[in-house]
């Protein structure tokens, strides 16, 4: 008989820190016993804004946001996108003004807990501290990994690349099967992460489907050979450090 699943299988922080990082039982209890009001925000919302100075962090409990910088004059630079679990503006926490904005991509539900009580946590549990510590050196990685994919690979490889990811992250919090995955992210939004049309991403993208790379229904990914996207995209998952590889073949 397969054990019932307990409510810490299915937490999106919970998820979210094991894919990195081993935590006990009292860890994830106390993960779940944090304060947190959660709140459902329509989509193409802030929910921070670069200048703010939160009292508090927020974990995507379910729904897609997209981290942000905008030039002077108005244009738009995604330069991550969020799943389930991970907390954007955690850095606010000993950053006290926000230089990034997050937006939600989709209807999310959020959790906002309070710095307050996220000091409490990290103080009575210095091994959560140090799962928050590794997640912030894990969101570096991918940063400059984000600044060699658009700096130095075309628009295809780079979609080859950033399509890979996302699926291997949804597989780590359980959010992908196979290699199939729920992905609802507009080609707008695509343009503003890879620092390229609309237009460019429609054809990128019809070009990955005529390659046989890819398969789209709706909102839903279908990679039918894993192999030859992560060799388009040049993609090695090493720098996610996630404890086990996401989306083995």
């Amino acid at each position: 008989m397969v054990p019932a699943a307990s409510p810490s299988d299915h937490h999106p922080l919970v998820r979210k820190l094991e894919s990195i990082f081993t935590l006990t039982d009292d860890e994830r209890q106390a993960l779940l016993d944090l304060p947190m009001q959660a709140t459902v925000i329509k989509e193409d919302q802030d929910v921070v804004r670069e200048g703010d100075r939160p009292s508090r962090s927020f974990v995507i409990l379910s729904g897609f946001t997209g981290t942000y910088k905008v030039t002077g004059d108005g244009r738009r630079q995604i330069v991550a996108f969020c799943i389930p679990g991970d907390m954007p503006d955690v850095q606010s926490l000993h950053l006290k003004v926000l230089d990034i904005s997050v937006a939600t991509l989709t209807p999310c539900s959020v959790g906002f807990i309070t710095h307050e009580a996220l000091w409490d946590l990290c103080l009575r549990y210095p091994r959560i501290t140090a799962a928050f510590w590794r997640e912030t050196l894990v969101e570096a990685a991918s940063f400059r990994e984000w600044l060699l994919n658009v700096g130095q690979r075309e628009a295809y490889h780079r979609m080859a690349h950033i399509l890979c990811e996302l699926l291997v992250r949804l597989r780590a919090v359980g959010l992908a099967e196979d290699h199939v995955c729920d992905l609802p992210i507009t080609q707008a939004e695509f343009a503003d992460a890879l620092g390229v049309s609309t237009v460019h991403v429609n054809r990128v993208l019809q070009e990955l489907r005529a390659d046989g790379l890819i398969e789209t229904r709706g909102t839903q990914l279908i990679i039918p050979d894993w192999e030859k996207l992560k060799q388009a995209g040049d993609f090695d998952e090493t720098y996610l450090h996630l404890k086990q590889g996401g989306a083995a073949a």
